[in-house]
């Protein structure tokens, strides 16, 4: 990749580990890895102005950088383990969003930033980890969220949740795109506000998975795997 995000959190962690040693991190670097090192095919709004104005010159006729520069990526997360890993099933299967809305208290909650880019002034690429734990499960999302001014929204959602009693974890991975063509229902505020956009970006793209536990494995009614690791600078 010829060029990184302006802030990139190299160092930022998130990692939840067994014992035995399988586990899921989600990290800056292995999510850069996921990137189209190709010729990225998104132009700014003002590329066709920007070119017309110089159309004489030889050097003018693609404003498109030799990469995806929007650092778009797909990242679900990195597993973990050499002798014991989690085994990545296929399922139809959907983490309950209702469990999630129950009252529960919160035993621990950390959103870790892992990279930045203002795209030269032309809106936002972010990529970024929350994690909640409850008494009965943990919930992480992992987030995507890329913003061209004038020209569209595209969200990478990765849902992760496990529950106590059960040997596997659901992910759940979406990706909504919209171009701001199609928004003008929406108000601009909210095209700034991830939480409150999502809902009118369509699906593109649905991914749903069960991380399963090696065999042989009883689990054990906690909220999480054994170590939660947060490293944030």
């Amino acid at each position: 990749m010829p060029s990184l995000p302006e802030m990139m959190f190299g160092d930022n962690i998130l990692r939840i580990q067994h014992d035995r040693g399988f586990g899921i991190e989600f990290n800056a670097t292995d999510a850069l890895k996921c990137v189209n090192n190709c010729q990225g095919m998104i132009k700014v709004a003002c590329a066709e102005e920007w070119q017309e104005s110089r159309s004489e010159t030889e050097h003018t006729k693609e404003v498109v950088k030799p990469y995806d520069w929007t650092y778009t990526t797909d990242y679900k997360g990195t597993l973990l383990g050499d002798t014991a890993t989690l085994k990545v099933v296929p399922t139809t299967e959907h983490i309950n969003t209702e469990k999630l809305k129950a009252r529960e208290q919160i035993m621990f909650f950390e959103e870790v930033l892992l990279f930045e880019d203002e795209l030269h002034d032309h809106g936002v690429s972010s990529l970024s980890v929350k994690i909640r734990v409850m008494p009965s499960s943990f919930f992480v999302l992992l987030r995507f969220f890329l913003r061209v001014d004038g020209v569209l929204i595209r969200m990478n959602d990765t849902r992760l949740h496990h529950e106590a009693d059960k040997a596997y974890m659901l992910r759940e991975y979406t990706s909504r795109e919209s171009k701001i063509s199609s928004l003008k229902h929406v108000p601009p505020s909210l095209f700034t506000e991830p939480n409150e956009i999502s809902q009118y970006l369509p699906i593109k793209e649905t991914i749903c998975e069960k991380l399963e536990f090696p065999e042989k494995l009883e689990p054990k009614p906690e909220a999480s795997l054994e170590t939660m690791c947060v490293k944030s600078k």
